[in-house]
């Protein structure tokens, strides 16, 4: 391996030097046309997602296991309890049913006497809490 004397060093970095000013970067303007519908959806969706509080609210678990079963418990509990939501979380390795959006925890305990005779294991949870 050579060792670059002073003179080769400078000579090198001259060369660099004055063949980097001959680089130009692309300079385009790029115009996005957008349906202007895209823009109404979008400002629904953040209506909707201001007005859900999944943090404030108190959930009924009703199971917790495999993806098929829980559709199949969503499915049938939303036929006997149609005025309640609900939904399948995933939470590695289980599916989760959450039903309802009670605002309090004295709402959610009256509502789960109920669904606890359908349902035997039924957890009160306040998620991300």
């Amino acid at each position: 391996m050579r060792i670059l004397t002073i003179r080769n060093y400078i000579l090198l970095a001259s060369l660099l030097y004055f063949s980097g000013g001959n680089l130009i970067a692309q300079d385009r303007n790029i115009t996005i046309n957008q349906d202007p519908k895209f823009e109404i959806l979008l400002n629904e969706k953040r209506k909707i997602n201001t007005s859900l509080t999944v943090n404030d609210s108190y959930k009924i678990q009703i199971f917790s296991g495999e993806s098929e079963k829980a559709k199949k418990i969503l499915t049938d509990f939303k036929q006997e309890f149609e005025n309640i939501d609900g939904t399948i979380i995933f939470n590695t390795p289980n599916y989760k049913v959450w039903i309802g959006n009670f605002k309090t925890r004295i709402e959610a305990e009256q509502k789960l006497i109920e669904i606890k005779k359908k349902y035997k294991t039924v957890l009160l949870i306040k998620p991300n809490k």
